[in-house]
């Protein structure tokens, strides 16, 4: 069968498209410089509202110093109330004033720095935020059965090169989480600093053990590390799936932020639904400490190198660390009632501000679209495209039961 020959077209015809392709570029010139001058207006505008949030947080902070001052001094029940509802006041305006920060792009951390350099990572939309966290989820889910499946591969078979193999993937694994909760840290991701700082211990641990030549001392902690590994692989597969569909709940009641992400460790959030894991990961904790003293007295070995007495205080410093960070869920949750309230407060502003800038935008666009029908019928382009209003995005994590509260 043969093929059709394309249209062949004369060079005053092509002449002809090229000049209603020049018109159709006048206006892409014209709409990129829009884009150009909204673009230079828009840092203008995220400069300002950093100086305002700046001013704001200074004059909060004078003030609460002089409320402390006068707390002292105050002597009648009338100026102790108005001390604490002026406290509650600046609490609230502290939670309302990060809320709006999140809109605005934020300065790298030195480690982002050396990493990807001067590279902006800020993501100012709310939705795209969201995705980035969710992908992380993703990956760290993907990641942690492949993990699972190469630890029993690893329980069975005694193959140096599958053992590289994974421990490769761990020294990949942690380094690639610490650059992406450093990206989400920027982007207002509430991750506690010891579970960063976790992981960078846990990647230098990885990379300690892939240069751990294969000998006696290797073979013998080589089963131990392989049954550790087995462990927290399938509490971690656990809770990460637990973790995150309480977070999608919490969220959708407004008592969790959108950034928020799921964790090694143990939060006061997850006392909802999620204290049966602690057992779990406190045995995981012990294993911990079980194998740094196991490397301690590898350390004495003949055959002993320099990775094995590093390995040993790695391992014990996870355990210090992980041991005693959930150990204090319990105060901080008792301690964090007043805080979280007056975020779900700000949150709920947040809500209703941007609920009222979408209400004002389409009263607008009614009143307009009033007028122009209004007008004699010659002058209204029937091919004209009716006016619409761009749907603003609000905070998915509040519900109507989280503002009644």
């Amino acid at each position: 069968m043969s093929s059709v020959p394309a249209a062949v077209y004369t060079v005053s015809e092509l002449q002809k498209e090229f000049v209603e392709l020049s018109e159709e570029f006048k206006e892409l010139e014209t709409v990129n410089q829009e884009y150009l001058e909204l673009l230079e207006g828009l840092e203008d505008l995220q400069t300002k509202c950093t100086k305002n949030i700046n001013h704001q947080r200074y004059r909060i902070n004078e003030i609460s110093k002089n409320l402390k001052i006068n707390q002292k001094k105050a002597k009648t029940v009338e100026d102790k109330q108005n001390i604490a509802q002026l406290e509650n006041k600046l609490l609230k305006r502290k939670a309302q004033l990060n809320e709006i920060e999140q809109s605005l792009p934020k300065k790298n951390s030195l480690y982002l720095k050396i990493i990807l350099g001067d590279v902006n990572v800020s993501i100012l939309n709310r939705n795209d935020k969201v995705r980035y966290k969710d992908d992380y989820e993703k990956f760290k889910l993907i990641l942690n059965v492949i993990g699972l499946a190469m630890s029993f591969l690893n329980l069975i078979f005694n193959n140096r090169a599958l053992e590289l193999a994974f421990i490769f993937l761990l020294v990949w694994y942690y380094c690639t989480l610490t650059i992406r909760e450093s990206i989400l840290k920027v982007n207002g991701s509430r991750i506690k600093g010891w579970w960063r700082l976790h992981h960078f211990i846990s990647t230098v641990s990885a990379g300690v053990l892939l240069v751990w030549p294969q000998g006696e001392t290797w073979q013998l902690f080589r089963l131990q590390f392989v049954y550790f590994n087995v462990y927290i692989s399938i509490v971690q597969y656990l809770q990460f799936g637990y973790q995150k569909g309480l977070l999608y709940r919490l969220k959708a009641l407004g008592e969790r932020h959108d950034m928020d992400i799921t964790i090694e460790g143990f939060h006061s959030w997850m006392w909802r639904g999620l204290s049966f894991l602690l057992p779990f990961l406190y045995g995981g904790y012990v294993f911990q400490v079980y194998n740094a003293w196991t490397l301690y007295k590898l350390s004495s070995h003949p055959e002993a190198s320099w990775q094995i007495p590093v390995l040993s205080l790695c391992f014990f410093i996870l355990f210090v660390g992980n041991t005693v960070t959930t150990s204090m869920t319990v105060p901080q949750k008792m301690k964090g009632k007043s805080k979280d309230r007056y975020r779900l407060m700000s949150l709920s502003w947040a809500l209703k501000m941007r609920q009222q800038i979408r209400g004002d935008k389409s009263e607008r666009t009614r009143t307009d679209s009033v007028s122009v029908s209004s007008q004699p019928q010659s002058t209204v382009n029937s091919n004209a495209p009716s006016p619409t209003t761009p749907d603003l995005p609000v905070f998915p994590e509040i519900s109507e039961n989280a503002k009644d509260k």
